[in-house]
């Protein structure tokens, strides 16, 4: 199964060389962006409500957006995550290039590597594209528009979505490829050379989103993408002054770099960070979080409930009264040994029919009640966890996960009650042994 945009974001790192490398980059656009991680603490930042209730509404609201084929949520991350899984490939090439400059002995990888310049040109104005077509998805716009992207660009870009552009320009343009880098770029696009895109794996991995009926419609597309929103770039580099040397000098204060030569520090930098899907899932969420709030709002200023999926009708477990039909819980996957959203459809005794949120109808199932979660709305502690949530225990020596309520919070262990046994076996288990 995917992951959820809830798991995606609470996924995010707080502290590693990609966030490294975008707060070196605060000086080209001073306060745009901070590291917003966890969904909870991004709809708290983002929204400023703080009632719990309102929150897991939002919440809920969102995941059921993120996942209807009708938006671009679900489809603009694909898009982000595609182009920095298959840029790192590129970008291993392109390291390989260099280290063939660099090294006599070496210098044969030269001959099997695409020259590193123009395989870096291409893969920014592809990441232009693709920033393009995502911007579209995002905001309802049916046919990928580069005009309203320009516009919006000049006008409305903030937050993650401005740095990852910034980043486009600094580490894609700048860096690898000099303070002439849109002449370079001009030059492959009005070239002979520029119909090697079309062999490049980025093309490959996005060809099916790029309007066009060919490959020469396809290119076409690209060389408008680019050409759209050049200006914009050069006026960011006249404005802000940033040079290689201002950014190798910024990037330093924040990363260990072991080589003068910018453009090995580029494409080493290309290959080990994912700055275009963090701040991808980062812009996502934002958007996504905005819709799914004024949805809520208006439902309240309403004063009703609207349901946020249709589902079959049933009745509370009369025993129980713990679960509901259509009530948002968590399913425990155990093979893929995770958690995953979905809905209560129907209750039949401790079985609930449930549908994963997401996903087709062949995918419902019956689960039993011990599989079942209600969502953390208050966690206290980075790892989502609180008193009172029910988890799931590895037992070592059986090889087996195990249901569990955590009792208490001790800093990252957890003291658990197994909820099929009495207290004698409760123990303080440590963060990596439960889910």
């Amino acid at each position: 199964m995917d992951k959820s945009i809830i798991q995606l974001v609470d996924e995010l790192p707080t502290d590693n060389i990609t966030v490294k490398v975008l707060k070196a980059l605060d000086y080209v656009a001073p306060g745009q962006w901070n590291n917003l991680v966890g969904f909870d603490n991004s709809i708290r930042t983002i929204t400023g409500e703080t009632d719990a209730k309102v929150i897991e509404k939002i919440r809920d609201r969102a995941v059921i957006l993120y996942h209807d084929p009708q938006q671009g949520y679900q489809s603009a991350i694909k898009l982000y995550q595609t182009v920095d899984k298959v840029d790192t490939a590129v970008a291993a090439a392109a390291l390989a290039n260099k280290v063939s400059e660099k090294i006599g002995f070496l210098s044969f990888l030269g001959n099997i590597t695409p020259k590193a310049d123009l395989a870096q040109t291409i893969d920014l104005v592809l990441k232009i594209t693709v920033e393009i077509i995502a911007f579209c998805k995002l905001n309802g716009i049916p046919q990928p528009n580069p005009q309203e992207f320009a516009k919006s660009l000049a006008n409305n870009y903030q937050d993650a979505s401005m740095m990852r552009m910034v980043a486009l320009v600094c580490l894609d343009g700048i860096l690898p490829l000099g303070p002439n880098f849109l002449k370079k770029i001009q030059e492959v696009i009005g070239g002979s050379d520029f119909g090697v895109v079309a062999d490049n794996p980025i093309f490959s991995a996005i060809n099916s989103s790029l309007p066009g009926n060919n490959t020469s419609d396809k290119l076409g597309f690209i060389s408008q993408s680019f050409n759209s929103v050049q200006g914009w770039m050069s006026n960011l580099v006249s404005k802000t002054g940033v040079t290689p040397q201002s950014l190798s000098s910024s990037l330093s204060n924040f990363i260990q770099i072991a080589d003068d030569n910018l453009d090995f520090v580029a494409a080493f930098l290309d290959q080990s960070t994912n700055y275009y899907e963090h701040t991808g899932i980062q812009t996502v969420a934002r958007s996504l979080i905005l819709q799914a709030h004024n949805l809520v709002k208006q439902e309240i200023q309403q004063g009703e409930q609207k349901p946020i999926q249709d589902v079959s009708s049933a009745t509370k477990d009369s025993d129980k009264n713990k679960y509901a039909v259509g009530q948002t819980v968590e399913a425990w996957d155990e093979d893929e040994e995770d958690w995953y959203p979905a809905t209560i459809e129907k209750i039949k005794g401790n079985e609930l029919f449930i549908h994963y949120i997401g996903y087709g109808s062949s995918n419902d199932e019956w689960v039993n009640e011990d599989n079942i979660r209600i969502r953390v709305h208050n966690p206290e502690d980075d790892n989502r966890y609180a008193v009172g949530l029910k988890v799931k225990v590895w037992d070592e020596d059986s090889e087996e996960w195990y249901s569990a309520i955590i009792g208490k919070i001790q800093r990252h262990q957890y003291f658990v009650h197994y909820t099929d046994y009495d207290s004698s076996y409760d123990e303080w288990v440590d963060e990596d042994e439960i889910c």
